[in-house]
């Protein structure tokens, strides 16, 4: 068993700064600290004062989670497969007569969409429609919208679904999906810009497009970015230098994506040219169909994140560790789904699941950061 520790979440949503709530409960800051980062477990008495100044349950602010419990492994047999096994390919479980059977999702849908309505009229006005419904029911009202470009946020949707939320994920890279939520489209924006000027991920981006105190920043996790190649690395590709010759096509992001800048930025750094680039103007709208391109040998190579290339079964070669961040506007952190989601950022199941998917780590999962 392990403590699940809400402390750090509480104190910001009830805009304590470290320093003012140890006065209020005559601690010192650090020990506010140790206790937000688990390294100090508070008596009876400190759980009390804290809980009494939070205006929350002591069950709120800490409380046991027996989720922790060692990861075992199992034999399994594969369903057969044209896609090669290897180590991090995710797969699902299936007990078939007492044999464990894994198989492997296709990352591609080969079903038709899940739907509500289908559209009868696709208006004149820009965004304006009008919808079919399948059926009468209003439970679509209840949903979370959530945006961004992160091939792992399946992991929450399902987590969330177990909490009865239910949520709906449209793909987008992360400067259309903070504009979306600049214009009340909504609830939840994912991003990952990267600021060249600081090195700093997102807030300023945030900060210059949003009225300060109009929204919140909670950290998701910190992923790996880098190249994405085939299996066996054919073409002996180092590093983005190596995209100025002559033998390698690459597959691009779409503008205002965070691959396509990182892209700019190794371009920059390398002192090469994007029109050296073949397969610069190509371009894959998200992570997952960058990576397809080169699984279908449609390129040789491209910048995504390293689950990308796990789900394919492609090689990678790290370039940079990047915080993806959740921005959500402060009229909706109380919205009830949206408590779910920030409570299930800190869920050590949560956290086993989406980095057992590789190149995640989420330690800091759930931080707000503004």
């Amino acid at each position: 068993m392990t403590i699940q520790n809400n402390l750090a979440h509480y104190r910001q949503k009830r805009g304590f700064t470290a320093i003012n709530l140890a006065r209020e409960i005559g601690v010192s800051r650090q020990t506010i600290y140790a206790m937000e980062t688990g390294t100090y477990v508070p008596n009876t008495l400190l759980a009390l004062k804290l809980a009494q100044v939070l205006e929350v349950k002591v069950e709120d602010l800490f409380r046991l989670e027996d989720s922790d419990v060692p990861a075992h492994t199992e034999a399994v047999e594969l369903l057969p497969s044209e896609q090669d096994a290897q180590p991090g390919l995710p797969v699902q479980l299936c007990d078939v007569n007492d044999r464990l059977v894994a198989v492997s999702p296709s990352p591609l849908a080969w079903s038709l969409p899940p739907a509500d309505a289908v559209l009868i009229d696709a208006g004149k006005r820009r965004g304006k429609a009008r919808a079919q419904l399948f059926y009468e029911g209003k439970q679509f009202r209840k949903r979370l919208l959530i945006t961004g470009c992160d091939p792992g946020i399946s992991v929450l949707l399902r987590h969330l679904s177990r909490e009865g939320v239910e949520a709906v994920v449209a793909y987008r890279n992360s400067s259309q999906s903070l504009n979306l939520l600049k214009q009340d489209f909504v609830h939840v924006a994912g991003s990952h810009l990267r600021d060249d000027a600081t090195g700093e991920s997102n807030l300023p981006a945030v900060r210059k497009q949003f009225p300060k105190g109009s929204v919140a920043v909670v950290s998701y996790a910190i992923w790996q970015e880098g190249i994405v190649i085939a299996r066996g690395n054919p073409k002996k590709i180092k590093g983005v230098a190596d995209f100025a010759r002559k033998d390698i096509v690459i597959v691009n992001r779409e503008l205002g994506s965070g691959a396509r800048l990182m892209l700019d930025t190794q371009l920059q750094k390398a002192g090469v040219p994007s029109r050296m680039v073949q397969g610069y103007d190509t371009i894959a709208s998200g992570h997952l169909p960058a990576a397809w391109h080169v699984k279908t040998g449609q390129a040789d190579c491209c910048l995504a994140t390293k689950t990308a290339a796990c789900v394919f079964g492609l090689d990678f070669i790290p370039l940079e560790n990047e915080r993806y961040d959740l921005v959500i506007r402060e009229q909706n952190l109380n919205h009830p789904g949206i408590q779910v989601l920030l409570d299930t950022l800190g869920r050590t199941a949560f956290r086993r699941e989406l980095e057992g998917l590789g190149g995640y780590d989420t330690r800091i999962a759930g931080d707000r950061l503004i």
